[in-house]
């Protein structure tokens, strides 16, 4: 499948609510999966319904979390229980003429399936891939997990068969009548950013990456500063 072409909505992935704002295509999930570094897992046991953030990264396919071999939550997925997967970047909250048109801006996904177990063979591999999202090349300069590290973790992965997008964006959407209201509409926009780093050691100079983390958060500060 072409990241353009969409995947048919299944029955518990069709938007119901504001259906146009739905996406199904793997272009729009991916861009969306790419920018989050935390997802959250639902999941059920006998002590009821549960729902538990962890790091989350994309390699292909498939969405990626992991974490110690006795966590419940990983015990339970890699049994082969159903879960649900969702990521929600909030990029604004809209603020209407009336209270009940207020509106938030965001970009989600769900993703429903069972999770497997990525083999002990591939999860260093997999894990260098999470290195290399949270920092491009990080993972040649750090020390990669020894084997009882490894042993010690589980890695589990969900394909995006049955997935979906939800985007809101633009300004308020107010009934005709409540244009005149005298009241300020529009949009106040969040963004996650950058700050500058903190230093606990630097042996052998800034790296790139930090560099450019720390070049963006300068950049970010002094537009704050001269607006």
């Amino acid at each position: 499948m072409t990241t353009a072409e969409a995947t048919p909505p299944s029955q518990r992935t069709r938007v119901r609510r504001l259906a146009q704002l739905g996406h199904f295509d793997r272009a729009t999930l991916y861009a969306i999966v790419d920018a989050a570094y935390v997802c959250h897992v639902a999941f059920a046991d006998d002590h009821g319904v549960h729902c538990m953030p962890t790091a989350c990264w994309r390699e292909g396919d498939h969405l990626y979390i992991h974490g110690s071999n006795g966590s419940r939550m990983l015990k339970l997925a890699a049994s082969g229980a159903q879960v649900c997967v969702t990521i929600t970047h909030l990029d604004g909250l809209v603020l209407a003429r009336s209270a009940f048109n207020h509106s938030m801006n965001y970009r989600s996904a769900v993703i429903y399936g069972m999770f497997e177990v990525v083999r002990d063979a591939d999860k260093a591999a997999a894990l260098d891939t999470f290195m290399e999202r949270i920092a491009p090349k990080r993972s040649r300069e750090v020390r990669p997990g020894d084997p009882n590290e490894l042993a010690a973790t589980t890695v589990l992965r969900i394909s995006f068969d049955e997935a979906a997008s939800k985007i809101s964006t633009g300004g308020p959407k107010d009934d005709e009548a409540d244009m005149a209201l005298p009241v300020w509409a529009g949009v106040l926009p969040l963004a996650l950013q950058p700050q500058m780093p903190v230093v606990d050691a630097a042996p052998t100079g800034t790296p790139d990456y930090v560099q450019q983390w720390q070049d963006a958060a300068s950049a970010r500060t002094l537009v704050e500063v001269t607006s």
